[in-house]
């Protein structure tokens, strides 16, 4: 049976409307809520019902950031992962982590931990980057499945419906592998009250970075963030001549 490594990102809530900094070096975080990255929650979904169908003997949860990221780590072990591995950023460091850094920490955990599977989210709802699964797998020189919306394991290789702009594609991949998941890969269980008092008492191991022997320093620079410009209001015309005459003047509809 595999043992799974799963990736989860504490990022700002769905919900919450995103504010840039005045200084537009990023956006407002302090005092907003927080949760797990959707994505991430639909990869630690599929993990656990791995482990369910006896397809995965143990499932470990890794997550990176400040203090407050163990948060994000306790739902994912309230939702039936056996333990988590909580990697401490913070400050400025955290601020400039990027995916590759993040790539590096979970090929070198997945080593170390002798996994065989690693899933992660397509993406998180912050940055958007989708990057991790795919760099994670090149440092590893593993097999990949991204944007999974279906996964069937069969005789040690796993079957992985993919999304992708055509369509659907169904791929073949040999264990080990690096998963990342997609909108309809499930639907993500809601941690019970009894789950979520379990959940206080599995092991949370903390190490660093520099532990790992990762180095963290950004090799992007963040010029500026902006908020997107403000449509301007439309207008109703009375008929296509009046439609003409406003594109003639090369007007605003």
């Amino acid at each position: 049976m595999a043992r799974v490594l799963v990736g989860v990102k504490r990022v700002v809530d769905y919900a919450v409307k995103i504010r840039v900094k005045p200084d537009k070096t990023g956006v407002v975080t302090d005092g907003v809520k927080h949760s797990m990255n959707p994505f991430d929650e639909i990869a630690v979904e599929e993990a656990v019902r791995m482990k369910e169908k006896k397809l995965a003997e143990e499932v470990i949860a890794v997550t990176c950031g400040p203090a407050q990221a163990q948060e994000t780590l306790r739902t994912a072990l309230a939702m039936g992962v056996d333990r988590g591995i909580h990697v401490e950023v913070s400050g400025p460091e955290y601020d400039t982590l990027q995916p590759i850094h993040v790539s590096k920490i979970l090929a070198k955990l997945a080593k170390d931990e002798k996994v065989d599977m690693i899933i992660v989210g397509k993406q998180a709802i912050d940055d958007d980057s989708n990057q991790t699964a795919q760099m994670t797998a090149a440092f590893l020189d593993w097999s990949q499945a991204t944007f999974a919306s279906k996964i069937e394991k069969t005789d040690g290789k796993l079957t992985v419906t993919r999304e992708i702009d055509g369509g659907l594609e169904t791929i073949e991949v040999k264990l080990p592998t690096v998963i990342s998941a997609d909108l309809r890969l499930n639907q993500p269980r809601y941690a019970t009250l009894p789950n979520i008092m379990k959940a206080k008492k599995k092991p949370i191991k903390k190490v660093t970075p520099a532990d790992l022997g990762v180095d963290t320093t950004p090799r992007i620079q963040v010029v500026s963030l902006e908020d997107p410009p403000t449509r301007q209001a439309g207008a109703i015309l009375e008929d296509v001549d009046q439609l003409v005459v406003k594109l003639k003047e090369g007007g605003h509809i």
